[in-house]
């Protein structure tokens, strides 16, 4: 097919300016144009109709553009939406310092759009200050020299601006131990000095509003006085939190903010309210109560990054005015806080004014452009081209510095979104200043294929979607071909699988009307076929290169090589011949085994040339020693079964001597000793046995020996235990007698010597006694 020269100039045109058209296209089972595009962003859709062969599926319809060209789609019938926008009509001025002040990004995901914003820094932009003073004791000087210089602050402000307003706050610390000291008498007067008057400790005051008046500032500084706390940091963030989100009671314009942070000393921050019991996290909310922070004692304090988005929403610098022993501290401080700045306060404050006009023509110079929290699949990043340093790619925002005034500077924004997402928007600023970009998201997720319908469409029985009809209810097919009514579409689909864990079609085919029609790939080497598309004729083994063989020796047939007569082998790789695998007794592979490619493939456990050996093969004659006594001397257990349990071993005779060294011995059913050789024959279970025809059997006992040696030998113990007895005896009485008499020899008199005996006092005869 011949394609006008136009449309290859057109498609040159868009690889140039979009590369993205020549990335790749991976798709997993694309059935209509919106999965397509969605696929990737090198996908691209035709929807010519009639654009697939027969029995090939829709998802042909989905690749790269180039792809589809050459397939014959042409430009006007490719679907592929790019990531564009439309952006606003705004001009530069004195009133508007950022352009466009709209856009609208229309987003393909996985495409990069950018745009281009400009920035021009105003003359006389107006200002607001508000002077948020720490009024500790420590801070006497300060507030001193402070209420003299009212009006030259609002006097260096006007010089710098056309128009500028002033405020004041002023704080301490939380009234809470051990913050402050919360007896009776000190929470009147915290002053150790009594004759210096000071007011009760407080955590947060408001006490003027926005103003244009540096009279009326001087006036409400004048009649203030000095605090006091215990411990040495201040609640300086409390105070930050609440001027930074009391925006109303404030008098906050919509301008460039300036909060001027005075202190001699630290501050505490969220975590810090612990040691006072106070648990709750700060809420970031206004609390003020006739112009009080009074929820002080009930909310911890900010923490440094809940300070900074504060700030940051609201479009508010810090200026953190402190003495030279905190620079260091606040200037870590500073580096957290995006658009903020550190001056070295002298210690009475006399400086302050100077110190505020630097530090704004710092800040106001210092150009950062940046986007806020987006969603995470929505990626933003900046190149920035600034005047006076070197440029900058795909920064996470747009930053230049010394910006002077009435200097234009470009920023290219780089918008992605990895994912479809719903319509949405988003603010670009930069930090400090008023104007905004509103960045409105559409993610393109769908295609606008714009079908005119013909008539005869789809059988009359559908429509056309990009190209692929949608069937009504009850038909189903290519072009809506196939009547349901009386057959399901989940049957036919089932009739179109080869079981029920399959895919349809064996996922090489359409399912049409229920019969599978296989895909065509357009070569005839490379055939998908069978019933279910279960078969080709392209997927079987190499042999020197080609497909079994080559068609000489074989052809394939649904991924099996189906070899000719004269070649084998799972690639026809060998002719068929069988002479390396016959042994001496002309059997093949010694029946153990198949001749594949004139080779033996022995079964398990046999190895070998011929498979002759089996190395790990448990002995035989353990297993057959019942046969050798059956067979050779018609005795044991199988003497009745002998010919049919031994049918595989043989008897080949009887000797009186044998040559091998170790042969088989086994004991019989007689509890004798045989002794024979087993040969395996061809076969598995095949032996041949030759027999020793002498038996070793154990002589039978002498009953008589037995018997009269048992006698005499109880006879002989007996004897031996009496005399044993006998001595025993002897030695334990020849011991008593000898003791006997050691205990005689010892007595020193008879028993009438005894010199304790005493005869009876009365002596009574019997009268009736003769003596007899």
């Amino acid at each position: 097919m011949t394609y006008p020269l136009a449309f290859w100039l057109l498609l040159s045109a868009l690889f140039l300016v979009n590369p993205v058209l020549s990335q790749e296209c991976t798709k997993f089972k694309v059935s209509n144009c919106k999965e397509c595009i969605q696929s990737g962003p090198g996908c691209a859709w035709c929807k010519k109709l009639n654009f697939t062969k027969a029995g090939e599926p829709d998802s042909a319809r989905c690749d790269t553009i180039q792809q589809l060209a050459q397939r014959g789609c042409s430009s006007t019938e490719i679907v592929s939406p790019q990531s564009r926008h439309i952006p606003g009509n705004d001009r530069l001025s004195n009133v508007v310092q950022l352009v466009p002040r709209n856009i609208r990004l229309y987003l393909r995901p996985g495409q990069t759009e950018n745009f281009t914003v400009r920035f021009r820094r105003a003359e006389g932009y107006p200002v607001d200050m508000y002077y948020l003073m720490d009024l500790s004791y420590s801070m006497k000087d300060d507030l001193d020299n402070l209420k003299k210089l009212g009006n030259d602050l609002l006097t260096a402000l006007n010089s710098i601006t056309t128009s500028a307003q002033i405020g004041f706050g002023s704080f301490v610390d939380k009234t809470v131990l051990p913050f402050v000291n919360t007896h009776p008498d000190k929470l009147k007067n915290p002053c150790t000095d009594q004759t210096v008057v000071c007011q009760p400790p407080f955590a947060y005051k408001h006490v003027l509003s926005l103003t244009g008046d540096g009279t009326k500032f001087q006036e409400e500084v004048g009649k203030q006085n000095i605090s006091g706390n215990l411990d040495a940091p201040e609640g300086g963030l409390d105070a930050m939190m609440q001027a930074a989100v009391c925006g109303n009671k404030i008098g906050w314009r919509n301008n460039t903010r300036l909060l001027v942070y005075a202190t001699d000393d630290g501050f505490h921050f969220a975590g810090d309210g612990k040691l006072a019991a106070i648990l709750t996290p700060n809420d970031g909310r206004c609390h003020l109560e006739d112009n009080l922070y009074k929820m002080s004692n009930e909310f911890d304090y900010p923490s440094v990054g809940q300070l900074a988005q504060k700030l940051a929403d609201n479009n508010i610098q810090p200026i953190f005015a402190v003495t030279s022993k905190m620079v260091s501290t606040y200037q870590m401080l500073s580096n957290m806080i995006p658009k903020s700045a550190v001056g070295e306060l002298s210690d009475d404050s006399s400086n302050v004014v100077g110190l505020i006009k630097e530090a704004y023509q710092n800040l106001s110079s210092n150009i950062i452009l940046d986007h806020g929290t987006t969603p995470d699949f929505l990626r933003v990043t900046y190149d920035s081209m600034c005047p006076r340093s070197p440029q900058t790619k795909d920064r996470e925002r747009g930053e230049c510095s010394n910006v002077k005034i009435n200097e234009e500077i470009t920023f290219v924004v780089k918008v992605a979104a990895s994912k479809c997402l719903p319509d949405q928007s988003f603010r670009i600023r930069p930090l400090s200043f008023s104007d905004t970009l509103t960045v409105n998201v559409n993610t393109l997720c769908d295609c606008e294929c714009d079908d005119t319908p013909q008539p005869g469409d789809c059988n009359s029985q559908g429509r056309i979607v990009c190209g692929v009809c949608r069937c009504n209810e009850g038909y189903v097919g290519k072009n809506c071909e196939c009547n349901t009514t009386r057959k399901s579409t989940q049957d036919l689909e089932v009739s179109c699988k080869l079981n029920n864990g399959s895919e349809t079609c064996s996922g090489l085919g359409e399912c049409v009307c229920g019969q599978c029609a296989c895909h065509d790939s357009g070569d005839p080497k490379k055939q998908i076929y069978g019933d279910f598309c279960q078969c080709n004729n392209y997927n079987c083994e190499l042999f020197q290169g080609q497909l079994c063989g080559g068609d000489a020796r074989g052809t394939c047939d649904c991924g099996t090589c189906k070899c000719t007569s004269n070649y084998e082998g799972s690639a026809c790789q060998c002719e068929k011949s069988s002479e390396g695998c016959i042994n001496r007794r002309q059997n093949e592979c010694s029946l153990r085994g198949q001749c594949q490619c004139n080779v033996c493939k022995c079964i398990a456990g046999y190895t070998g040339r011929f498979c002759d050996t089996c190395p790990g093969c448990p002995s035989p004659c353990p297993k057959y020693s019942s046969c050798v006594e059956c067979l050779a001397f018609g005795k044991g257990p199988l003497a009745k079964t002998c010919s049919q349990e031994c049918r595989t071993i043989k008897l080949t005779g009887k000797v009186t001597r044998l040559e091998e060294e170790k042969p088989c011995r086994e004991k019989d059913s007689e509890n004798c000793w045989m002794s024979f050789i087993m040969t395996q024959e061809d076969g598995e279970e095949n032996y041949s046995v030759l027999v020793l025809e002498q038996r070793e059997c154990p002589q039978p006992p002498d009953i008589a020996a037995i018997v009269g040696g048992t006698i005499a030998g109880v006879a002989l113990i007996g004897l031996a235990m009496l005399g044993i007895w006998k001595m025993v005896t002897e030695v334990y009485d020849r011991r008593e007698y000898s003791r006997f008499e050691k205990e005689q020899a010892k007595a020193k008199w008879h028993d009438a010597d005894n010199p304790l005996f005493k005869s009876a006092t009365t002596t009574v005869v019997n009268p009736r006694f003769n003596g007899e």
